[in-house]
């Protein structure tokens, strides 16, 4: 793998730049906010991560190992391969994504290009316990337990029939029943079902 390089930067386009290292020019592929940091003719250091396809080697390069960690680790959840990856971080910045991650903030993950409400519910339930510290004050609202539950009872109730509006306004009500240590999905699944009035 190749961590990271450390060059002069010879050329910046739209998506990336190339960086000469030891005579060899290496195009790597950026978000904006990498690229707007660079300039030709200066040296630059990259973290960078290798992807490796049957028909491609794409080299991405981030402005710090921090975000080249939540990079791959993105990559780890299912649907989400490096452009996506990429995307998410050139919409948010590393604390950003940890913090919606964490706290389930839907909203701010389907800014993101390419993830949609369930691509970002599947992010908050894989990830959430592997995103690692949040910079900032986080916000009290939803723990990654809290998240955890209310994710899997609100797409359930959406798998059952039920309008995303009516998931979450049971969802909502089975929160204020619920303490610091929250029964099986299961059990709060069959609540839910019993406010939306039926025995299904």
């Amino acid at each position: 793998m190749i961590a990271s390089v450390r060059g002069k930067v010879t050329t910046i386009g739209p998506d990336g730049v190339v960086v000469e290292v030891g005579g060899v020019g290496l195009a790597i592929s950026c978000a904006p906010s990498t690229i707007a940091g660079l300039r030709v003719g200066e040296e630059a250091r990259l973290a960078t991560s290798l992807i490796v396809r049957e028909d491609s080697l794409t080299l991405y390069g981030f402005a710090n190992d921090d975000a080249r960690h939540l990079f791959e680790l993105l990559q780890t959840a299912s649907g989400v391969g490096p452009r996506i990856a990429q995307a998410a971080l050139a919409i948010h910045n590393p604390d950003v994504l940890r913090r919606a991650i964490a706290t389930a903030d839907v909203a701010t993950l389907t800014r993101v290009p390419g993830i949609g409400k369930k691509g970002a519910e599947k992010l908050v339930l894989e990830l959430r316990d592997r995103i690692g510290p949040i910079g900032g004050d986080v916000p009290a609202v939803a723990s990654p337990i809290a998240a955890a539950w209310s994710v899997q009872v609100r797409e359930g109730l959406i798998g059952l029939g039920w309008t995303p509006a009516q998931a979450e306004q049971a969802v909502a009500t089975v929160a204020e029943t619920v303490g610091d240590e929250p029964p099986p999905v299961p059990v709060l699944l069959k609540q839910a079902i019993r406010l939306l009035g039926t025995t299904r």
